[in-house]
């Protein structure tokens, strides 16, 4: 899911576009930098892996809506986002992978779905619809270029709408040296907490963490 940019550069953060950048972390295959600004921990463009080799690892995921423990899993997000949708809202999953599963198990609650996946399902017409609601589960690691995604989702959603992201977040520089998160190849982009509050700054809304690993945002103004 990395959506591959030509001319990513180390010096400038892929999220917030500033050029405060430092080293943050090395280990024996990947650098790791850290944007001072917005907080994101992002691997070096030279490390990136080719579209083919990514796909390589989506293809060995075996996800399943037929899966009670990931439904489970994906539960996390679902639940506290279902306690604020209003009855027979439209949804986008973002980055639905091989497996689609949240889309079912939000579909079965009576809320519309549309999926959308670069290599899944790239329907790009997914992407220039308004939505009241779009997840995005253990997505947001995987963007090479996260802040043009990320603000392209945001206006997608109507005003009111729900953003909701699963990833596991950086605490830090301790901790991310042992951290197995950082250890898969197309894993790239770690946000923290600081990272979605500099986010919700910027779209002049409130982050809300849920558990370790779940953001909801709500759209209440339009950006101008």
């Amino acid at each position: 899911m990395q959506q591959h940019q030509p001319g990513l550069r180390q010096d400038i953060c892929p999220l917030c576009g500033y050029a405060r950048v430092s080293d943050y972390a090395k280990d024996g295959l990947r650098s790791y930098l850290q944007c001072k600004e917005c907080c994101l921990v992002f691997v070096a463009p030279q490390f990136h892996l080719s579209s083919e080799d990514e796909q390589a690892v989506y293809d060995l995921h075996r996800n399943s809506p037929d899966d009670p423990g990931y439904r489970q899993f994906l539960s996390r997000l679902a639940d506290p986002l279902l306690e604020r949708l209003a009855p027979k809202s439209y949804g986008l999953d973002f980055g639905s992978g091989p497996g689609p599963a949240l889309s079912v198990m939000l579909a079965e609650q009576g809320h519309q779905m549309s999926i959308y996946d670069p290599y899944y399902a790239p329907n790009q017409q997914a992407l220039a619809d308004r939505y009241d609601f779009i997840t995005s589960t253990e997505v947001v690691e995987h963007l090479a270029a996260p802040g043009q995604e990320l603000n392209r989702l945001w206006a997608l959603l109507k005003p009111g709408g729900w953003l909701g992201i699963m990833t596991k977040l950086v605490v830090n520089r301790t901790a991310f040296g042992s951290w197995h998160y950082k250890n898969d190849p197309t894993h790239i982009s770690f946000f923290s907490m600081q990272t979605f509050q500099y986010l919700a700054r910027d779209w002049e809304t409130h982050a809300e963490l849920f558990g370790k690993d779940v953001i909801l945002m709500n759209k209440t103004t339009e950006k101008k």
